[in-house]
């Protein structure tokens, strides 16, 4: 009786304990002037996501939607306060007047730090993860690397990736078509997924894979494994980092398994090693991290900025700050720089293909739209000369193709949201008379999916209108409340790549292929209730017919 009683004792202990740790931050805002959002136990203002009752898009939006007339206020992730922005003039503040107080991402625990030591991780040396001065050395050691004279280098390969996926579309549409089907019946998602890896395996890794013809191959395997939401190792790991991110340090865990971990590096080192021995030279992200590491990579000169900024490369591209074009003389480790191809792939072979793929869905339900991208890049191939092939600058001519990209990533933002964190205190001041301290350390959140969709700001939001980027509409755009990429000086590095990326698979899909829905498709297309994947209901099936035929 006695022991039971100890042992309930101890029970009702660890539960006050837990508790008390998970609400101790619930009256945080209770002494700042501005609404906010009443936290439920144990998830704060999560419990919706973490319980799969909304989509990601849902989420955010709910958040943004809280308060429609305020500026700022708050709300708890999980046991932590947070501030939601929700005026575009205060995006702007945060991210590019005072960017110095909000300098950092969020804090996951993977970042290499003094404290933590984990320079042998490949997410912690990242770009995304890096922090504080470090991160301002990496991004001006990479930013030489994505300008519009490096993209044009890269364009080749990327084009050769295109064509290849066409050549084997129109075989395999043939092969349906004698099996007396209408067309090729594909699911985007799989079909984007493939060629993303196609593309990064070329332009970051030096590889040439063909995942259409060879679905199986060890890069696309490692590429499903690393970015495989539904591992439960996975998961685990995650909620690991996002509660306890020192005491997963300590412990020495890694986000990649030692596999992953494996085969990027020992890919990139050997393909290192073979270049400065055979003295290759190919215009891809490896030969970049080499001319990195000799220091030979060497931001443009005023002419060739002059230059650049004459060619419009598409309206969602985000120009690079004063911290980019920095000088430094910090030598970077091989980890270092193989964490920045890491990260390359990691970023760019979701996003690109969730993005190319509903793209393809708004063309294929929205016939008129894509009769008339049809008839923009008809008629751009029917300039060239005999011979010639596309070029990056016939592509970033064409600018209805660039209306329909720009408002595919309005209407479906794959980054729904932006994250910062106050590195010191900040006092804000709306100039009306509110007046608080942001303490460092505090989370920021911008819901970029409650911008994108605040009919304030884009009317009928729901629609998909690429009118709304036609050159005489541009300008009704208010900064601030278009953020496909970011903003500020942490905004995507890689947005003229990936860009460059969906402009080419849709310039040669809709060359040769018009695109429809059939019996499978969902319309109108939804997302999957989940707290930790971006996935449709239905998946996103199409039908490719030849226009030949």
């Amino acid at each position: 009786m006695e022991i039971s009683l100890v042992t309930l004792a101890l029970v009702v202990g660890l539960c006050v304990a837990l508790y008390h740790y998970f609400t101790k931050n619930y009256y945080y805002f209770a002494d700042k002037p501005i609404p906010f959002l009443k936290p439920s136990f144990p998830f704060g203002n999560a419990g919706p996501i973490l319980m799969k009752k909304v989509t990601l898009f849902e989420h955010f939006k709910n958040l943004y939607d809280a308060f429609p007339n305020g500026r700022i206020h708050g709300m708890f992730n999980m046991r932590q306060p947070a501030y939601v922005v929700r005026d575009p003039d205060l995006v702007k503040q945060i991210t590019v007047k005072d960017f110095d107080y909000f300098a950092d991402h969020m804090s996951t625990g993977m970042e290499q730090t003094e404290e933590n030591n984990s320079n042998h991780l490949l997410l912690g040396n990242s770009l995304v993860s890096l922090r504080g001065q470090k991160w301002r050395d990496m991004r001006a050691t990479l930013s030489p690397a994505f300008t519009g004279s490096k993209m044009r280098l890269m364009f080749a390969l990327i084009a050769e990736c295109g064509q290849t996926m066409v050549a084997h579309f129109r075989s395999e549409e043939q092969k349906a078509r004698s099996a007396g089907e209408s067309g090729l019946q594909l699911e985007m998602k799989d079909v984007m997924t493939r060629f993303s890896n196609d593309v990064i395996g070329t332009a970051a890794f030096g590889i040439k894979v063909d995942s259409f013809r060879d679905p199986s191959n060890q890069f696309i395997s490692m590429a499903r494994s690393v970015t495989n939401q539904e591992s439960l190792v996975r998961a685990i790991k995650m909620i690991g980092f996002t509660f306890a991110p020192k005491l997963m340090m300590r412990f020495n865990i890694d986000f990649l398994s030692p596999e992953e971990d494996r085969f990027f590096r020992d890919t990139i080192l050997e393909t290192m090693r073979t270049r400065e021995e055979k003295g290759i030279f190919r215009p891809d992200m490896i030969e970049l991290l080499m001319q990195a590491k000799k220091g030979s990579l060497k931001h443009q000169q005023k002419e060739e900025l002059k230059q650049e900024s004459n060619q419009a490369e598409g309206f969602a591209t985000v120009e690079e700050s004063h911290v980019g074009k920095r000088a430094h003389d910090r030598v970077w480790t091989d980890t270092e720089l193989i964490a920045q191809a890491f990260i390359f792939f990691f970023a760019g072979f979701e996003t690109i293909s969730w993005t190319l793929s509903f793209a393809l869905y708004e063309l294929a339900v929205n016939e008129d739209i894509q009769a008339r991208l049809f008839d923009e890049v008809r008629e751009s191939e029917q300039t060239l000369e005999e011979g010639q092939t596309l070029s990056y600058e016939k592509l970033q001519s064409l600018t209805y193709l660039d209306m329909v990209i720009s408002e595919t990533l309005r209407r479906w933002p794959i980054a729904t949201v932006l994250n910062r964190e106050c590195v010191r205190d900040y006092q804000y001041d709306d100039g009306q008379g509110v007046k608080f301290m942001i303490e460092k350390g505090a989370q920021i959140f911008i819901p970029v999916v409650g911008l994108h969709f605040d009919p304030k700001y884009y009317p009928n939001p729901e629609r998909f209108d690429p009118e709304r980027f036609s050159e005489e509409n541009r300008k009704n755009i208010q900064t601030g409340t278009y953020l496909p990429f970011g903003a500020g000086p942490r905004n995507c590095i890689g947005s003229r790549f990936a860009l460059m990326e969906a402009k080419v698979v849709l310039y040669y899909l809709l060359l040769h292929f018009r695109v429809i829905p059939y019996s499978k498709t969902q319309i109108p297309l939804k997302l999957k209730k989940s707290s930790t994947q971006f996935q449709t209901e239905k998946g996103i099936w199409l039908e490719f017919q030849s226009r030949s035929s």
